[in-house]
């Protein structure tokens, strides 16, 4: 049975490096074109984060020696990536990688060796290392999703708005618009009304001797010839009817009229 399991162990062993051996074809594009093109860095760091947390965890163990072997044999693989992704990749998502990188593969992974040596013992060691190493063996298999979620989460609302407007592209708008179109034709027509007064103010104040002209029609026509002076005229009206009866009889015989 022994013999068996290390038989077994040697095989997932060749499986499991044979995974690590997997993005050798991407890293050679990366090297060959000098850019790392739209890769993302999280699935190598979090990959040596995990490696290297199980190689620990290989070290605790009694019998840990296939665990040593596969995850710093893994480790070795991920931290060749992680550098050449940082070489390699621009310079916003270099820099991002880089804080990503010293956080967990240097903070974190001293901060769980030294609270493993120092506060914890015996078996109580295998089991905090040990839940670390599942959970992040998890992380490392769904840290490609970081490259799906966004474009997944787009589709769905996507697909949700276009959804939403063939539902609703044929319905009339709702009873606010008839409201909207009682106010617009109110301000229409104020607008209109301050358009005539104003041009009705215009007028008046472009043309004050027209307006005084047309009153003037509306007046009874003089019997007093035009060619009078303003004085005969004053005279004229201050003479009483018996007076004015007599200059009318001069005017008609001067005339000729008599």
């Amino acid at each position: 049975m022994a013999s068996l399991s290390f038989i077994i162990g040697i095989i997932g062993n060749v499986i499991s490096i044979l995974v690590f051996t997997s993005p050798i074809g991407t890293f050679r594009q990366v090297v060959k074109k000098k850019s790392t093109e739209n890769y993302k860095g999280i699935p190598y760091i979090t990959t040596l984060l995990a490696t290297s947390l199980w190689t620990f965890y290989g070290f605790l163990k009694p019998g840990g020696l296939l665990v040593i072997t596969v995850n710093a044999t893994g480790a070795i693989m991920q931290f060749i990536y992680v550098t050449l992704f940082l070489i390699y990749a621009p310079r916003d998502v270099k820099i991002q990688s880089m804080k990503l990188a010293a956080i967990l593969d240097v903070g974190f992974l001293g901060a769980v060796i030294l609270i493993t040596l120092l506060a914890f013992h015996g078996r109580i060691q295998l089991i905090f290392v040990g839940v670390f190493c599942a959970g992040l063996t998890i992380g490392m298999y769904a840290s490609p999703l970081s490259a799906m979620v966004p474009n997944a989460v787009g589709f769905v609302l996507g697909s949700a708005q276009l959804i939403l407007y063939a539902v609703y592209r044929n319905k009339s708008r709702p009873s606010a618009t008839s409201e909207e179109r009682v106010e617009e034709e109110g301000s229409a027509r104020l607008v209109k009304r301050a358009v005539e007064m104003q041009a009705s103010e215009d007028d008046g104040k472009a043309s004050p001797k027209n307006h005084s002209l047309s009153k003037g029609r509306s007046l009874p026509v003089p019997f007093i010839s035009r060619q009078h002076s303003l004085q005969k005229m004053m005279k004229t009206l201050s003479w009483s009817p018996y007076g004015l009866h007599d200059w009318q009889q001069q005017k008609d015989i001067e005339k000729g009229d008599i």
